[in-house]
C-alpha cells in the first residue's frame, strides 16, 4: 500500500454540503490520477459521475448510513459487472484491496473539519462492498474506523 500524503490530495465540497453538514446523504467520490499519484475527493449530496471514469472504474465511492439508529461509513468499489474476465477481476480485486487503506485515509483526511462536528463518527464501522458478478470477488469487508485512518490532528 501506498502512504497517504496529503499534499496530494485535492478536496471539492460541493454545495449545498459544507464541511459541517449534511451527515444523511453525504457522499463521498474519489479518484486519481496514475500519472502524477494526485487524489481527487468530491464530497456532496450526490456522486460525482463526471469524475469516474467508464472505462476504468477506477473510483471508491462511500456514504454515510444510518441502521437502527446507529451510523456506518459504507463504500463500494467496482470490480467486474463481467466486461472484465475473471483473471482480470481478481487482479482489480487484489488492487483494491492492498489500496482501500490510502483510499480511506484520504477520505477521512479530506473530510476532517467533519469530525470537529461529529467526533462521535471517529469510532463508527467502515464497511466497503466489492461489486462483482464473480462470486469470490463480490463481498462486504469490514475495514475499521476512520479514527484508524486519520493521519493528522482535526483543525
Amino acid at each position: 500500500m501506498a502512504t497517504f500524503h496529503p499534499e496530494k490530495l485535492t478536496t471539492t465540497i460541493v454545495p449545498p454540503a459544507t464541511p459541517h453538514w449534511p451527515i444523511d446523504d453525504r457522499k463521498y467520490t474519489l479518484t486519481h490520477s496514475d500519472k502524477t499519484g494526485q487524489l481527487f475527493l468530491t464530497i456532496g449530496l450526490s456522486y460525482n459521475e463526471q469524475a469516474i471514469n467508464q472505462q476504468m472504474r477506477n473510483e471508491v465511492l462511500a456514504y454515510w448510513s444510518r441502521t437502527c439508529g446507529e451510523y456506518e461509513l459504507r463504500g463500494r468499489v467496482y470490480v467486474s459487472e463481467g466486461e472484465f474476465d475473471e483473471n482480470l477481476s481478481m487482479i482489480r480485486y487484489h488492487i483494491f484491496k492492498r489500496e482501500l487503506p490510502l483510499a480511506l485515509a484520504a477520505i477521512i483526511n479530506g473530510d476532517n473539519k467533519f469530525y470537529t462536528y461529529y467526533p462521535w463518527l471517529l469510532d463508527v464501522p467502515i464497511y466497503i462492498e466489492f461489486i462483482s458478478i464473480y462470486p469470490q470477488f463480490q463481498q462486504c469487508l469490514y475495514l475499521g474506523t476512520p479514527r484508524q485512518y486519520l493521519q493528522k490532528r482535526i483543525d
